[in-house]
């Protein structure tokens, strides 16, 4: 029973992978691409937003960039299963910085779907991809 579901661990990372994706193309969405769609006047306002959301907390602006992009570009990283460490490394750390920023204060119970994330987030860090990735079509792991 041991070896057959030390087998399945491939697809375990491989979900973990797709649900931390999914969680961080939803979030990376709605902070890159505008509320009303294309056909907002101002394609950058949600961006330009939540920079200065960011910039509020006491973080330089041009961090909110690197996160929202992190978030959109990273979430679409980690479905594909390509640079999936590198995507997973920097969810991580954008995922840190939220948890100190921003759900800290609020005690655990504000905080453990930023640790969930976090975890998934450590957990692709340490054993790759997965199975059914970019990465190891293209051998990148």
């Amino acid at each position: 029973m041991s070896r057959w579901l030390s087998s399945l661990q491939p697809w375990g990372a491989f979900l973990m992978r797709l649900v931390l994706g999914v969680a961080m193309l939803f979030h990376g969405w709605q902070k890159v691409l505008p509320a009303r769609g294309l056909h907002s006047h101002d394609l950058l306002s949600s961006l330009h937003h939540y920079c200065g959301y960011i910039a509020s907390l006491g973080l330089p602006y041009w961090l909110g960039y690197v996160s929202a992009l992190t978030e959109f570009l990273g979430g679409i990283l980690l479905i594909l299963g390509l640079f999936t460490r590198f995507a997973a490394f920097m969810v991580a750390g954008n995922m840190l910085v939220a948890l100190f920023y921003v759900n800290l204060h609020a005690g655990y119970s504000g905080s453990e779907y930023t640790l969930a994330l976090i975890a998934l987030a450590v957990m692709l860090l340490f054993y790759g991809a997965g199975a059914a990735a970019m990465d190891r079509k293209l051998r990148l792991s």
